[in-house]
């Protein structure tokens, strides 16, 4: 991985990102027990007063957050379930584990919602339901409203994660076809009270996207899932149980997933734990630490991940030749989540695409190094967490007999990056918040 100064420090700035945002800290930070009361974020919980404190959470980072959440609240945890992604899960003592497949759900996850959805209802007045939510949820929290079966679901998120729709879209089509999704599980556990402690992996931290907002209230509707699904050109594509689910909405004669405004929220504690932004201050800090003058360009970086590589790749141009927007030693960070439009049949990641993107952007170029990074530490279907390239890397992947360029088009970024040496391989994370990108220039890479 280090082929220099420049990529030691780089991953060292990237380590000190992931280190910001575990889900122990977000969580020990998050609350706070002082004798029964319950402090979160301002808010203070009389667990003297609890009949029972219940706990549910799904995401990549849930079993985590639930191990952390155990040491803070001990026994008085009455019952508990998290599902996590296969891989994540970490021991617990009095709040249950499960694993289930992710980003395309299976029958273990749909088992598992259904329990979690079981333990939420049995709520009543009197109890307190803390639900640990993370990236990942949506698709782990997986329980189809009875017109939509497992596998119409799981062809639908198949669609939606080729298609190139933000996770915003993707998440108001998800919305409308479960019972758990868009403020449903909120609405499960009325009349108990209902605390969500929420990691969030969506630029800008929106409550309703992020794990598709089971707890936080669901501005979008039936029109707008429709209207998704034709703009991707899925609407004839998705299975007929999923359309004849939409179209039951647009007639009415479903119900819509609870609004603003809605009375089930007046009990509901939504707070932002950890993000993106987080682990982007922590990067910034690192750097200047290490004595980089250090700026964050955006915590909300959306798009094409191949045309985001180009951005990124013109700002280390500028910063190498014109000393804009800042003088080297510089660290440029961001933070957000883009898209991959899939056309070819290669293997890949969004991070991994937009790092070969911008490595043929700074091709020839020295003392510059970007990083993208997942992290979750899995970037799309593979076991690479994103990729860190310099001005040598085209060269690299040429002299083992990859075409870059090509590459590129076939989305076989990890094949490419593989032969160069410079793919980020980190394991599971145990988090899981907004993509990372780092741009570094001013000490000569190697």
């Amino acid at each position: 991985m280090d082929k220099g100064g420049l990529r030691k420090d780089l991953w060292r700035i990237a380590q000190a990102a992931l280190a910001a945002v575990t889900p122990e800290g977000c969580i020990r930070r998050a609350i706070r027990l002082d004798g029964e009361r319950l402090s979160v974020e301002g808010r203070v919980y009389d667990l003297a007063d609890v009949r029972r404190l219940l706990v549910a959470g799904f995401g990549k980072a849930s079993a985590r957050m639930a191990a952390a959440l155990e040491e803070i609240l001990g026994d008085r945890i009455a019952a508990g379930l998290v599902v996590t992604a296969d891989g994540y899960k970490v021991p617990t003592a009095r709040v249950e584990v499960v694993e289930a497949a992710h980003p395309v759900p299976d029958a273990r996850g749909l088992a598992a919602a259904r329990r979690i959805a079981e333990l939420v209802s049995g709520a009543e007045e009197g109890d307190l339901v803390v639900v640990l939510i993370s990236g990942g949820g949506s698709a782990l929290l997986t329980l189809p409203a009875e017109e939509v079966s497992l596998s119409d679901l799981m062809r639908t998120n198949e669609l939606l994660l080729r298609s190139g729709a933000k996770i915003q879209e993707m998440n108001a089509v998800r919305k409308h076809l479960s019972q758990v999704k868009g403020g449903q599980l909120a609405r499960l556990a009325s009349p108990a009270q209902v605390v969500s402690l929420i990691l969030s992996d969506v630029p800008g931290d929106p409550l309703d996207s992020i794990a598709s907002g089971p707890t936080a209230p669901d501005p979008t509707t039936f029109q707008d899932a429709a209207r998704i699904l034709k703009r991707y050109g899925l609407w004839d594509e998705v299975p007929q149980g999923v359309r004849a689910r939409i179209e039951a909405g647009l007639r009415g004669e479903v119900p819509e997933t609870p609004k603003p405004g809605d009375p089930v929220f007046e009990l509901v504690q939504n707070v932002i734990v950890g993000s993106g932004r987080v682990a982007a201050e922590a990067a910034r800090e690192e750097g200047a630490s290490l004595g980089y003058q250090a700026q964050i360009l955006t915590t909300t970086l959306e798009g094409e991940a191949s045309e985001v590589g180009k951005v990124l790749a013109a700002l280390a141009r500028e910063l190498v030749r014109f000393r804009r927007p800042i003088a080297p030693p510089a660290l440029l960070v961001a933070a957000g989540e883009t898209t991959v439009t899939v056309r070819g049949s290669g293997k890949g990641g969004r991070n991994q695409e937009l790092a070969l993107s911008a490595a043929l952007g700074i091709e020839g170029l020295s003392g510059v190094a970007i990083l993208s990074l997942g992290t979750d530490g899995r970037d799309g279907p593979t076991d690479a967490a994103g990729g860190m390239v310099d001005g040598g890397t085209t060269a690299r992947i040429r002299t083992a007999g990859v075409d870059p360029e090509g590459a590129l088009v076939e989305n076989d970024s990890y094949h490419a990056l593989k032969a160069a040496g410079d793919l980020l391989v980190t394991g599971p994370t145990g988090t899981n918040v907004a993509d990372l990108y780092l741009v570094l220039a001013g000490k000569e890479d190697g």
